[in-house]
């Protein structure tokens, strides 16, 4: 059996909704590429005996990673709760107590604060389980490694970029290490699919013979796409998919389409713009925030009201006035002013109604045209998208990344 490992997530500002929750996910995505099992992600508030039950709880597992609590507040309340879960004492580590004074007198000093107001926060951040190992600090957050009757449990700061740097560090602890070795990695393949129902993934899925023995098979739409994730040796069974899935089928990685869209770019030397309208920069965020896209990526012109349309894009002014601003004739026009303004070889343009007002029967909230563009190819494409406003501009961006990706792709095999 794969070690079990479970994964609490604390704050009331995620139960409350107030935040959302990135820590799990990616905590369950490692634990998962390290061979464990995730038994269970738990999101639960500050309220101490809920606190205290799901960490009791956790402690079943093999392995166990905490989320929060590590402030210095009344609210926080993790290590306190999880020495009570483990039956173990807690007493202030001298050596970690001096290094959260130091950062706390700096911020005493930045604040122009006496530190009296920070000695009792101090003393909490410092408390550590008996036995517990301090794996590093965030600010004035440590990261700690307890064991307990045959459970490890590690226990992280909330903010993401901090728990993941701490989550590197607390790998390399003995008692992980432990955990780990017993754990087996299994084969993960992803099969990527663009412009088909999960419906229809589905039943490729059972019309090759469903899930061999050893093999799980898992079906998800993310963000437009369909993923299908194969755990175990499933080779036959990915092959088999490729092949009834194929065209739609775009990638075997998990590099987000962004990523995809400029290595096609690159590989052809092609230039990208982006000239957006409901979307609002959406698309040139998604591009610009891979490193590297600069070598590409030209830029990008929002284009929300009609004389800005006008006057950077070169949107004929009969095109607006015969056919609107949403509509296919105007994306078009977006795709080839931006590219004949910023130029690029290749632009992709979005241009529709995100709501919640600005309907009409003949053009309701929901409604989209993308149009790409490059040298002897046109593409476009007409959407009708549900969901409130932030489903609607997320959605149409993703189609406009994959709209210009197909772009490419089509270009890259009329040039091999």
């Amino acid at each position: 059996m794969r070690p079990r490992a479970a994964v609490v997530v604390t704050g009331s500002e995620l139960v409350r909704g107030g935040r959302r929750d990135a820590n799990g996910p990616f905590l369950a995505e490692e634990l998962t590429r390290l061979g464990l099992q995730p038994a269970r992600i738990t999101l639960v508030g500050d309220e101490p005996a809920e606190l205290e039950a799901a960490l009791r709880e956790g402690l079943s597992a093999d392995l166990l990673v905490v989320s929060g609590g590590l402030g210095p507040t009344h609210d926080d309340r993790t290590v306190e709760l999880l020495a009570r879960a483990a039956g173990l004492q807690a007493s202030v580590e001298p050596e970690l107590a001096q290094e959260i004074e130091r950062v706390s007198r700096r911020i005493a000093e930045r604040f122009r604060r006496p530190y009296a107001e920070f000695e009792e926060g101090v003393r909490k951040q410092a408390t550590v389980p008996e036995g517990g190992r301090v794996i590093g600090i965030a600010g004035t957050a440590p990261g700690l490694v307890v064991e307990a009757d045959g459970a490890v449990a590690v226990v992280l700061p909330g903010p993401p970029p901090e728990l993941r740097r701490l989550w590197e560090v607390a790998l390399d602890d003995e008692a992980v290490q432990g955990v780990l070795a017993r754990a087996e990695a299994p084969e993960h393949r992803i099969l990527r699919v663009y412009g088909l129902s999960e419906s229809a993934v589905a039943r490729a899925l059972a019309d090759a013979g469903g899930e061999p023995e050893g093999v799980q098979a898992t079906i998800c739409a993310h963000d437009g796409e369909i993923w299908i994730e194969l755990f175990g040796d499933g080779e036959d069974l990915t092959q088999a998919l490729r092949q009834a899935l194929e065209p739609a089928v775009f990638a075997e990685d998990a590099r987000p389409v962004e990523e995809h869209v400029l290595n096609a770019a690159r590989a052809l030397r092609l230039s990208l713009a982006t000239a957006e309208s409901c979307t609002g920069g959406l698309v040139a965020a998604h591009l610009t925030s891979v490193p590297g896209a600069s070598d590409v990526f030209r830029g990008g012109i929002v284009s929300y009201e009609n004389d800005v349309k006008l006057a950077q894009l070169a949107v004929p002014e009969e095109t607006l006035a015969a056919h609107g601003a949403v509509s296919a004739e105007t994306g078009a026009a977006m795709a080839a002013g931006v590219r004949e303004s910023l130029g690029a070889d290749v632009a992709v343009a979005v241009t529709g109604v995100a709501g919640p007002a600005g309907g009409t029967p003949e053009k309701p909230v929901g409604l989209v045209y993308l149009h790409a563009s490059a040298p002897g190819a046109e593409r476009g494409r007409e959407l009708r998208l549900p969901g409130d406003r932030e489903a609607i501009r997320h959605r149409a961006t993703a189609a406009a990344l994959h709209l210009v990706r197909e772009l490419l792709a089509r270009s890259r095999h009329n040039s091999a």
